[in-house]
């Protein structure tokens, strides 16, 4: 985690890939990517092609700070990939920013990733056998080179296949070669990926947030382990099922804490799923306080639903007696939103202060009250303490935490920048601990039952390994959750053959 007031994981990257018939797709790419905005801060960059050659811009910083109008401009042809990155593997400078672009002898390559690929090291060193020469230290630029070589001896899908084959680990991909546009997912769908259509083509992207500030309409998701390849004239699209899996394992903190709130991630909007989730944290933990209050801006859905719950159930219980008042819903900490994610924090005092610069409580709302705070998760659980304290000083008679996921236990090895078990408040303590060291009366978590049923999905097939500590994907030194192992790449891949 970088330095910054807020105590959370910091989010993946997001991709966005067009296909227009009779426009430049430099400008759509830029405004879909300033809709993926959330899940990238580091850096943005955009490939497009115009059917002869290939064209870049990538710069650090937030989408509006990596391009001026010049650089739009510069970016011709009506096919083209977008990124905004958080580094989650790969060091955070320009090399490593995305979308990264190859030549070679069958052509030009660009390629935005997000998640995070367990073999990495394992397929870069064979490559490197090879011959094959790294620019970079990411997990990207390795997909890029294996897709690369497998291009020079088949067409575009069997070449993706092969590379499918090779690499493990959580990948939603759009692809350009020369000027076909692809979009890809893992085959345990762990990444989202949608695909919509536009008035003059079509548009793949991390989350429908961004076909709709393009005015498009999302078609559906991107099912895992599918290609999906949009024509070059942006008339229509094509599918394959590449690999299909018995089970899936879509991360469920896409809808915790990771995707806007107003997209459809896997059939279900976001918003919706986070209200629910309040809800059933509610009839698992419910406790009567005079207010319930989010924490901005990541607690106000589920805190929303909590309320909503809490007044349903004082309603039905005081029906007899016609007396039935909703339990008060109220913005108690508000968000001072220019102070930015990397502010400077050289000591303890001013770590301290940090939050108190973020987050300011209003002390109409919380003094001499009981108040129930909600917000999505604890991760150190540093700054839950301080939130709890600044209420207390506000004149908050009591304070209960409420928090709309399990424990978080164990470290993401998928593409959060999730933190070690050392660091993971959860990982060594218990609930009651947890509540002793954020100085809170009560605390409370979702269990991973309600996860499930607030997205409709099995347990089974979600990727739940930050709350169990078991895996989807075979990791050195985890416990897998399904029978599930790398591929073999290199000499034993060969040997294997023999």
């Amino acid at each position: 985690m970088t330095a910054g007031w807020t105590e959370g994981p910091t989010e993946k990257c997001g991709v966005v890939g067009v296909s227009l018939a009779d426009r430049d797709a430099a400008r759509p790419l830029y405004y879909a990517l300033y809709a993926l905005q959330h899940r990238g801060q580091e850096s943005a960059g955009i490939v497009t092609h115009d059917g002869f050659q290939q064209y870049d811009h990538v710069g650090m910083g937030l989408v509006g700070d990596a391009f001026a109008e010049a650089d739009l401009d510069g970016l011709r042809g009506r096919v083209g990939i977008g990124h905004v990155r958080y580094p989650t593997a790969g060091s955070v400078d320009s090399s490593c920013a995305q979308p990264f672009s190859v030549s070679f002898k069958s052509g030009s390559l660009g390629l935005s990733h997000n998640g995070n690929l367990v073999n990495a090291e394992e397929v870069r060193d064979d490559l490197e056998g090879l011959g094959h020469a790294f620019t970079s230290d990411g997990d990207t630029e390795v997909i890029a080179h294996d897709l690369a070589r497998n291009l020079l001896d088949g067409d575009l899908i069997r070449a993706v296949r092969r590379t499918m084959d090779r690499v493990h680990g959580s990948y939603a991909l759009t692809i350009m070669h020369d000027d076909t546009v692809v979009g890809l997912r893992d085959p345990e769908g762990n990444r989202p990926l949608c695909l919509g259509r536009l008035d003059d083509g079509y548009v793949l992207a991390s989350e429908s947030a961004a076909i709709d500030v393009l005015d498009g309409e999302l078609i559906r998701d991107v099912r895992p382990g599918e290609l999906v390849v949009l024509e070059p004239d942006g008339s229509g699209y094509e599918t394959y099922r590449l690999v299909e899996r018995e089970r899936t394992a879509h991360c469920f903190f896409e809808h915790v804490y990771f995707a806007r709130p107003d997209s459809v991630i896997d059939g279900e909007l976001v918003y919706e799923v986070r209200r629910e989730l309040g809800r059933l944290l509610w009839e698992e933990s419910g406790i009567e306080t005079d207010v319930v209050m989010p924490v901005p801006d990541s607690g106000r859905a589920f805190a929303s639903g909590y309320a909503e719950a809490a007044s349903e159930a004082r309603g039905d219980a005081d029906d007899a007696d016609g007396d039935g008042a909703d339990i008060e819903f109220a913005e108690g900490l508000m968000k001072n939103r220019y102070v930015g994610r990397t502010f400077i924090m050289p000591t303890q005092d001013a770590r301290e202060r940090a939050v108190k610069l973020k987050l300011n409580p209003i002390r109409s709302t919380v003094e001499g009250r009981t108040v129930t705070l909600v917000d999505d998760s604890i991760v150190r659980g540093t700054t839950s303490d301080q939130l709890v304290e600044l209420l207390y000083e506000a004149g908050a008679e009591e304070v209960h935490m409420r928090i709309g996921a399990p424990p978080i236990v164990a470290p993401c090895y998928m593409g959060i920048n999730m933190a070690t078990r050392e660091e993971l408040i959860a990982s060594e303590r218990t609930v009651e601990e947890i509540r002793e060291r954020i100085d809170a009366d009560s605390l409370a978590y979702l269990s991973i039952d309600a996860v499930a049923e607030a997205l409709s999905r099995s347990r089974a097939d979600l990727c739940l390994g930050c709350v169990t500590g078991e895996y989807p994907y075979d990791i050195d030194g985890e416990a897998t959750d399904r029978d599930v192992n790398r591929p073999v790449v290199g000499d034993e891949a060969a040997g294997a053959d023999d």
